[in-house]
């Protein structure tokens, strides 16, 4: 599972090996935008908020199926697994190192 404020590595697609920040999840859709990832150039006339228009660069989304939670310590893809600490709380734990999300 995917949450926004992840570190995320792209596993497939045209930006595969890219490493991003999950800035918003559209769960209905099960996909996800990510900083620096996917930018699609967007064409903008000129509005009262943005007085100069042209061509804006900016994040599409992403299926979260090419996702993939970043670990730091191998620097690699990582998949998650669910543990329960002491206290009786759900935590997220990536497999690969065994960091807490």
């Amino acid at each position: 599972m995917i949450r926004s404020g992840d570190t995320v590595v792209v596993i497939a697609g045209k930006d595969k090996g890219k490493v991003g920040k999950v800035l918003r999840v559209i769960r209905e859709r099960d996909r996800a935008i990510v900083e620096k990832v996917n930018l699609i150039k967007r064409h903008m006339r000129p509005t009262p908020e943005m007085r100069q228009g042209g061509i804006v660069e900016k994040e599409a989304s992403i299926h979260v199926s090419n996702l993939m939670p970043y670990c730091e310590k191998t620097k690699k893809g990582s998949r998650v697994r669910h543990e329960i600490d002491k206290k009786g709380k759900k935590q997220r734990v990536l497999v690969t190192s065994g960091q807490k999300i």
